[in-house]
């Protein structure tokens, strides 16, 4: 198949939406001859956190020589950079090539009477292919929804399991508590394999650690097992030194803001620990240049410098509390112009009463997904909190009306649901480049 006529035929499966189960994506592997059980995964879950946990680790392994695979959602721009080998995506055509191959596999099931599967699941399916005919090693493969019923969870002893945090999210689906939700993330520790985690509510960590015992699973907990220290913080440039059971640390960096993302990148150096422990080598230099080189477009992204532009992808509450602590750490002092879209399904009077009361004007806007709902709804609520609310349901016009907001010293922040900031990032990289021609 060719890449286009791929795309088409995967958003056939688009409308099957969200149906967590494991019984279709293990029948579509069986049929293309299990080409997971030839990988060797780190499995990452958690709430918020994942890719950039991923990205760290992706680039400390590719750094160390290693053809290091990722496997990541949603994307940015292009379904390509879902599937990633030495951080180079696959290629259009090879996406062609597995979708056309799955294709008679995919509609043999459904003939043989198995529900239709999701796009998630051919998603993952391709995966698999992919790594296990280009042989990457190690893998790093990241939960798309949840973890228990998550077509990723096919992946039977992973190197590590990693689960980030647990917070309220897609509630619909994994429940309305955290108990609910952890018990969600924690079905993916496996017997015997250890679990790094950086969960910080007691309730869920309680639950974790459980599952962990229940499994005979080593658990490594972020904050009492290692620890760190933040030397200094400012945009683009993160120092700390790092404490744990391998020993100390000093004078590592990160270039990805946000005081979260210092604790991300101690999630990944020890599952890098522990796979060293298990054999895996790796030079020392590689684990330090790997963590300053790793980048996530989106997280906390500067993208102009005169107004002072930011993407962050937000979208939930706890989201939402990490960016509006990095944006008083970093620009408090600056007037600050927020431009929102959310889901309807998301937490949105806790994501505004975090972050209105930073801005001086808000622009509101549609991300472009079928779950936006009554979008406009979101002004009702930040008008609590400020007067200067606007409404532009398409997304250029909402960036340019921003722009148009603020002064060359004032800070504007796009954020909320990663479906409409992809969409703002494509639209401010194609005026910077006009601009640049």
């Amino acid at each position: 198949m060719e890449y286009n006529e791929a795309l088409d035929y995967l958003c056939n499966f688009t409308k099957f939406g969200i149906n967590l189960g494991l019984e279709r994506i293990r029948e579509i592997l069986r049929r293309v001859g299990n080409p997971e059980k030839e990988l060797e995964v780190v499995h990452i879950g958690g709430t918020n956190g994942k890719g950039s946990t991923t990205a760290f680790l992706a680039a400390i392994w590719q750094e160390g020589g290693y053809p290091a695979g990722t496997f990541t959602s949603p994307h940015l721009h292009s379904y390509t950079e879902r599937f990633r080998i030495r951080g180079r995506e696959i290629e259009p055509t090879e996406v062609g090539q597995l979708i056309g191959e799955l294709r008679p596999h995919l509609e043999a099931m459904v003939a043989n009477g198995f529900e239709a599967p999701t796009e998630f699941e051919v998603s993952t399916a391709v995966a698999f292919l992919f790594f296990a005919r280009h042989r990457a090693r190690p893998v790093f493969l990241e939960v798309g929804l949840g973890g228990r019923i998550d077509s990723t969870n096919v992946v039977e002893s992973p190197l590590v399991t990693v689960i980030t945090n647990v917070a309220m999210d897609h509630m619909d689906y994994l429940g309305n508590t955290l108990e609910d939700i952890a018990r969600e993330k924690a079905a993916i520790i496996k017997p015997g394999r250890p679990v790094v985690t950086g969960v910080e509510f007691l309730s869920a960590w309680r639950i974790i650690e459980d599952k962990a015992r229940e499994m005979k699973a080593p658990l490594y907990l972020a904050g009492r097992d290692f620890t760190w220290e933040i030397r200094e913080s400012r945009p683009g440039r993160q120092v700390f030194d790092l404490q744990g059971w391998w020993g100390r640390e000093e004078g590592l960096e990160i270039t990805l803001s946000g005081r979260h993302q210092v604790k991300n990148a101690a999630m990944a150096v020890a599952v890098t620990r522990l796979m060293q422990e298990q054999g895996w080598a790796l030079p020392e230099e590689a684990l330090r240049t790997g963590l300053k080189k790793a980048a996530w477009p989106g997280r906390l992204e500067q993208v102009y410098d005169s107004p002072l532009v930011l993407l962050d992808g937000a979208h939930n509450y706890d989201g939402a509390v990490a960016l509006r602590r990095a944006l008083s750490e970093y620009y408090g002092d600056r007037r600050l112009v927020l431009l929102l879209g959310m889901l309807g399904d998301k937490e949105r009077e806790k994501v505004v009463a975090e972050l209105a009361p930073l801005a001086a004007a808000v622009v509101i806007t549609r991300p472009n997904s079928p779950r936006a709902g009554e979008w406009q709804e979101l002004a009702r609520e930040v008008k609590k909190y400020l007067t200067e609310v606007y409404l532009e349901e398409e997304i250029g016009a909402a960036v340019e009306k921003a722009l148009s907001l603020a002064g060359k010293e004032d800070v504007v922040c796009i954020t909320g649901s990663l479906y409409m900031v992809a969409e703002a990032r494509e639209v401010l990289l194609k005026r910077k480049q006009a601009k640049n021609d």
